[in-house]
């Protein structure tokens, strides 16, 4: 007896293969018009996708892979809308495999059990591969990312995972060595407006329904930033306020009346926040103001929390201005308090003032390369003894020992400056941890700091 009758080809629970009523919508034109257009509008074929062309160009590896059903076990990263579930479910109708959905947020261990068993038994029984569709995989933690791994190997399934997070971060090392990793990008503007001429037309689509004026298409495009599920539940939204408003006919005023402000792409907590945290650090390290103050206003109009943007700023002006304007320090401290004591959105003004200033000050990052070599010596040489005449001689037995024995005390010397004398440990005597930049204030540093150290003093 076939152990495989009677199963579902889907399997398990936690939202395994299409519901009944996705079935029966396949089945009946009207009750699939009652989807969602993003979803009745997803391509069936390889031919149909828009973008994507790095990897389902001709020759390229992906669109080789499939076109010979050698699909390997993926990771199919990129941001919301660009493809990911409909790539995979192309895959899916281009291979002789079996194709299990499977949502990580939706789902869970036990009932992957089942579906691992069932592909297992498709395997032995039916001599039929599966090509497991984790949707969200980011959100299985490393143990439940384990449960894949012998099952990968040993070849029970084809491993198809879809993230939005990099997978450097949100999938574990052992499965991610064991899948190839294919980056997919968002959509551009032609090709959102292509995507939506189609959905207008299409049967499955809007039908003819409605029309609409390219620069409409161009705004709900402009909109969607990329992602193509956000461009066509947009068009869906307007063509159903245009129907109310007994308008046949879509533009660009009906669009901006309709829509809210977009929302920018940006998750505080994944990659894309440490993305423009990086833009806006090195605009003002290459000293942009234009491109640091674009960058800040991408983080506050995010919702990133201002009092985070100030810290780096405060560390920035150490870090990376130091010395050559010692006042960048006291800006950034400064604009901190005012916007403590100031709020949104008035704070904005110090905030705004204090990233100009750090992108128009000169830049030196001496004293971080100071510290850092000093740190290195430090942990190199260990705890060296302080030179004795260094020492704090606060008893007689202290200066009867030599504490304190040759210091001479900088203030009672020409210019407070003690000719020829050194303080480091006598194993790092002649070492240079600070080299001034040169630049801005520092230039004045480095000019007395040379006569110093040409004179002898350490």
């Amino acid at each position: 007896m076939n152990p495989m009758r009677g199963r579902r080809s889907g399997g398990g629970s936690g939202r395994q293969g299409p519901t009944l009523f996705e079935a029966a919508a396949q089945r009946d034109p009207a009750l699939k018009a009652t989807m969602p257009l993003a979803e009745r509008s997803r391509p069936h074929a390889l031919g149909d996708m828009l973008g994507q062309e790095h990897l389902l160009g001709e020759g390229k590896l992906l669109a080789r892979a499939i076109a010979a059903d050698r699909v390997p076990s993926m990771i199919l990263w990129g941001p919301p809308g660009s493809g990911k579930t409909t790539l995979a479910r192309v895959v899916a109708g281009a291979t002789k495999a079996r194709f299990v959905p499977f949502n990580a947020v939706l789902g869970g261990v036990p009932e992957l059990r089942g579906i691992l068993e069932e592909a297992r038994e498709a395997r032995g029984y039916e001599g039929k591969r599966t090509i497991l569709f984790v949707d969200e995989i980011h959100r299985f933690n490393r143990a439940q990312q384990d449960a894949f791994l012998p099952h990968v190997e040993d070849g029970t399934i084809t491993l198809i995972g879809a993230t939005t997070e990099n997978p450097s971060f949100a999938v574990n090392a052992p499965l991610l060595s064991r899948c190839k990793v294919f980056r997919l990008q968002p959509l551009g503007a032609e090709q959102l407006v292509e995507l939506l001429r189609r959905a207008l037309s299409a049967p499955e689509g809007l039908n003819g329904a409605v029309e609409a004026d390219e620069d409409a298409l161009s705004a709900v495009a402009a909109l969607a930033q990329g992602d193509a599920r956000r461009a066509l539940t947009t068009l869906e939204i307007v063509a159903d306020e245009a129907s109310r408003m007994g308008t046949s006919r879509i533009t660009r005023d009906l669009v901006a009346g309709t829509t809210e402000q977009k929302t920018l792409l940006y998750d505080k907590s994944g990659e894309e926040h440490y993305n423009v945290i990086s833009a806006f650090i090195k605009s003002m390290r290459g000293s942009d103001p234009d491109a640091a103050i674009y960058w800040l206003m991408r983080m506050v109009e995010a919702g990133d929390d201002p009092l985070f943007l100030l810290r780096r700023m405060i560390i920035f002006a150490s870090e990376d201005v130091g010395n050559a304007d010692p006042k960048a320090l006291e800006v950034a401290v400064a604009a901190d308090a005012a916007f403590r004591r100031l709020g949104m959105p008035e704070g904005m003004y110090p905030m705004a003032q204090a990233a100009l200033y750090l992108a128009t000050a000169p830049k030196s990052n001496a004293c971080t390369v100071a510290w850092q070599a000093a740190q290195s010596a430090v942990k190199d040489k260990g705890a060296l003894p302080v030179p004795m005449k260094l020492r704090n001689a606060v008893t007689a037995l202290m200066r009867k020992e030599g504490y304190g024995q040759g210091y001479r005390y900088a203030h009672d010397e020409p210019d407070a400056v003690v000719e020829g004398e050194t303080y480091l440990p006598e194993e790092l005597s002649g070492e240079r941890f600070y080299e001034p930049s040169g630049r801005g204030y520092e230039r004045s540093v480095a000019e007395r700091l040379a006569r110093l150290r040409g004179g002898g003093s350490g």
